[in-house]
């Protein structure tokens, strides 16, 4: 998976569901990487084209709320639109934040993983940790 410098996704155990961790140099990166991990679940980000962009705005002063309602922002729209997701942007001004993602419809015969019905408030956790900040939550699948 190619991921913006210093930004790393990964995965944990949970029982039913998929864990999926997001880490970055800032608090916007690491929920980027967060939702990379999440649609990379669904399809291999390095074989989608980033044709076609999502965008998502929404207003939430929790960190860890803002993680659960961006992903839960982009899955209905890629759902909407038919979207398989590579790309991942987010910039936040006090509150407000506002989301960009790039993906292209799904083709015939293009490989599917697991789908991605939603994150969760299971595990929720963003913190600033010694390396930048952490993002991770369980989806549900």
């Amino acid at each position: 998976m190619q991921n913006a410098p210093g930004e790393t996704v990964g995965y944990f155990e949970h029982d039913a569901d998929i864990g999926i961790v997001g880490r970055g140099p800032t608090l916007e990166r690491a929920l980027e990487a967060a939702a990379q991990a999440a649609f990379a679940i669904m399809a291999e980000p390095s074989a989608i084209a980033p044709e076609r962009e999502l965008r998502v705005q929404f207003e939430e002063a929790d960190p860890e709320f803002a993680l659960v309602t961006w992903i839960n922002a982009l899955l209905a729209q890629s759902r909407e639109q038919g979207l398989a997701l590579c790309r991942f942007e987010l910039a936040r001004e006090n509150d407000r934040w506002r989301g960009r993602a790039w993906g292209a419809s799904w083709r015939e015969g293009q490989e599917r993983g697991t789908e991605v019905k939603g994150a969760t408030l299971t595990m929720l956790s963003v913190k600033r940790t010694a390396a930048g900040w952490e993002a991770r939550c369980v989806v549900d699948v």
